[in-house]
């Protein structure tokens, strides 16, 4: 499988995984590998930009937005990913210590 990832002695005798395809976490256990994770996010609700569509007879129209438009996410991205990483591993290693002491 594309996801499998064999472990391999290295010349200081510690072992690694050969791609670390696995994101660092096999069965749910750090593999001792980076952690690496996708994100992604849903697009805005309102945009101030004006789009083509169609009205309900099937007529060409523009559709522009009024009112309260939601802002970019992007700034606010990396502090929002960081923060739910460290809560779901301090979540883990709670559970963790509640369950083996």
């Amino acid at each position: 499988s594309q996801h499998n990832d064999a472990f391999l002695p290295t010349s200081d005798g510690s072992l690694h995984t050969a791609t670390n395809n696995s994101g660092g976490i096999q069965g749910g256990i750090s593999n001792g590998e980076p952690i690496v994770l996708r994100v992604a996010f849903k697009p805005t609700a309102t945009i101030r930009k004006e789009q083509q569509t169609i009205n309900a007879s099937g007529e060409a129209t523009t559709l522009a937005a009024k009112g309260r438009h939601d802002p970019c996410v992007l700034p606010r991205a990396v502090p929002m990913v960081e923060a739910m990483v460290a809560l779901v591993l301090a979540d883990h290693a709670l559970r963790q210590r509640g369950q083996c002491g």
